[in-house]
Order: C-alpha cells, then structure tokens, then sequence
C-alpha cells in the first residue's frame, strides 16, 4: 500500500438480513439484482462491491440519492457497522482484523465523526462536549478545558464556552460538534451530510468555514452530501453512489464535464460548467489563430492555462477580446471571442 494513501476500501459488501451470507453467495454466482436480493431473501444491500482509496489530506465527497448507500458506507471506516464481506485499511492496518481495545482507540484517537444530528450532550456545557473526547483518553481537566477553547475560537464560537446546546442555534450546534471532532486531533474526519439540516445561508457559511479549517489542518476527510452543488465547492474528488453501487470517482471537473451514465449526466444536468471549463480546453493554437486572421493583435490580455471561463469572460470584457494563454512565459494558445462565446454556449445547463 502506497504510504501517501490514508484509506483504501476493498469490494466492500453491507447486506442487511439474517441470510446475509447466503444473499452474497447468489450474487457472485447468480448474478441476482438488489430487487431480487430483496425478493429472495429478504435481505437489503446497503452497499455493492465498493472500493476506493483516499489520498492523506485529501477531501474526498461521496454523493448519491437517500437510500443510495453513502452513509452505511462511511459507517464501514471505523466500523460502526460490520461489512458482510471486504477489506478495510486505515493507512496500513487492516480496520476488520482490531480487537475491541484496538478499536476503541482506532475510534478515539485516529477516527473522529461529525453527525447530521449535531449528536450533543444536553447536560453538558458547549466546552465539556468538545473536551469529551479528550476526557475519555484521562486527559487532565486544564488541559482539555485549554484545547476545548482553542477549537471554539477556530470555528468562532469564544464566548459560548459555558452555554448549553439548547441555548445555541442549529449552526452553532453543527460547529461545536465539528470542534469536537478537531479536539481530538484525529487523522481522518468522516462527516456524515453534516449540514443538510441547516438552512441554505447557513449551510453556506458552514461551508466557507469548514473549508478554511480543511486547508489550515489538512486532514483526511470523507464527506457524505445528497448535494452536488455542496460536493463540486468543497471536494478535491468525488465518488457518485446508486443502489449501494460506486458508478464513478473522478474530480468536480471530470464529473461535470464527463459523466459515465445517464444517472451521473441527471445529476449534473443543472450544473453551469462556467466554472470548470479552463483556457487550454477553448483555445487556438496560435499558429492556427494566425492562418486564419493573420496576426494577432498587440497587447491582448493574457490568461493561464488552468483559468475558467468566469476569469476569461471578465478578461475579454476588459481588452480587446483577444486573449493570449500563456504557460511558463511562452505562448502557448490564443482565445477570441468567438471561442469563448462557443465555450459559453456549451456550458449552458440543458
């Protein structure tokens, strides 16, 4: 296993029923469907041959439909639920072969989980709910109390340190659990559609903070969203779920722009792609620009290869609307507005 690779999921099975076991056995050799799993044995398949590998640091979204397995998968990571069958591993060890003493520390110091239903403690002060996990390892009252407070002003909650969960609202809720969890100073974060409860503004801003978070701690996180919208702004990738089923992993961009099937392509079919189109998709070589228009104008505005069509429209609109694309101080494509109205077009939900 490639050391850079904090997570890493092997053709992981959950089927829910008493004849679990018997259910799988006519899957692999019969090739029975979800329905007939259902019909046959009374069983439900939560989650269908799923692997994945997460890279250290990396924010990786799964996303999918309710009922399409996401959230019985997260729950397989530190093995809330048991797999009917698969592997597991959490850097190099294998999560399915801990002990209940090795779990429990798997859980307490390397795991931690924020929960859509906050999952605070009433009787206990916001500063005794994020200094619980710390509690429990017998760190001492002053230091715990110490960290408690450091992670409550991370995610701007000074001052609400002695108040209890029913004095705060929903978001204020959802980010004493996240500090919490960062209390803990876990390797990895799962958080199971942390903010789908809140109200949209809310959420938006939960977002905005939890990303910031993300880049100053770099933890390895695995974010459970029904949202794609949620997914494509904080992902670095995503793995699209359906009936229990992975259907494809890939970035915001190859999702977007390259959906493998008709179910992915619905999801993003409401999606501007203005944001994941870039300059070396639309532009001309300029060798091309020059058979074609003769030269190229003097002083265009210039633009990266990695820009997006938003940054490109606002360059366009502030010279002559020709713009060089340049890499490494050499010219490498040109972009007129021709291009970039063809580009605008296409990008246009359908």
């Amino acid at each position: 296993m490639r050391d850079d690779i904090a997570i890493d999921a092997k053709s992981v099975w959950k089927i829910f029923g008493s004849q679990s076991k018997q259910a799988l056995a006519a899957i692999h050799e019969d090739g029975l469907t979800k329905a007939e799993v259902l019909d046959k044995f009374g069983c439900v398949v939560g989650v269908a041959d799923a692997s994945f590998q997460i890279k250290t640091g990396e924010l990786f979204c799964v996303m999918g439909l309710s009922g399409s397995g996401k959230s019985t998968l997260v729950r397989h990571i530190n093995r809330l639920l048991e797999p009917t069958s698969g592997q597991i591993l959490i850097g190099k060890d294998d999560v399915m072969a801990l002990g209940d003493a090795a779990l429990r520390d798997l859980r307490n110091r390397r795991i931690a989980m924020v929960f859509q239903n906050f999952g605070l403690m009433p009787h206990r002060t916001v500063r005794d709910n994020v200094a619980m996990p710390l509690e429990i390892r017998g760190t001492g009252k002053a230091k715990r109390w110490e960290e408690a407070d450091r992670v409550l002003d991370m995610v701007n909650l000074t001052g609400w340190e002695d108040k209890y969960a029913h004095e705060l609202s929903g978001g204020m809720q959802q980010r004493v659990g996240l500090a919490r969890a960062i209390a803990s100073d876990p390797e990895i974060l799962l958080m199971d559609e942390p903010f789908s409860a809140l109200d949209p503004l809310i959420r938006k801003q939960l977002q905005d903070q939890f990303m910031e978070l993300s880049q100053k701690l770099k933890k390895t996180t695995m974010f459970i969203t029904h949202d794609l919208d949620e997914a494509i702004r904080i992902g670095d990738r995503i793995a699209v779920m359906k009936d229990g089923r992975i259907v494809q992993i890939g970035t915001p961009e190859e999702i977007i722009l390259n959906p493998i099937d008709d179910y992915v392509s619905d999801f993003v079919a409401g999606i501007s792609k203005l944001g994941m189109i870039t300059a070396q998709s639309v532009m001309e070589k300029p060798e091309e620009f020059r058979a074609k228009n003769g030269s190229i104008p003097d002083n265009t505005e210039t633009a990266h290869p990695d820009m997006t069509i938003n940054d490109l429209m606002t360059l366009s609109v502030q010279g002559q609307g020709v713009i060089t694309v340049k890499d490494g101080g050499e010219d490498v494509g040109i972009i007129n507005r021709s291009n970039l109205i063809r580009a605008i077009k296409s990008s246009q939900p359908d």
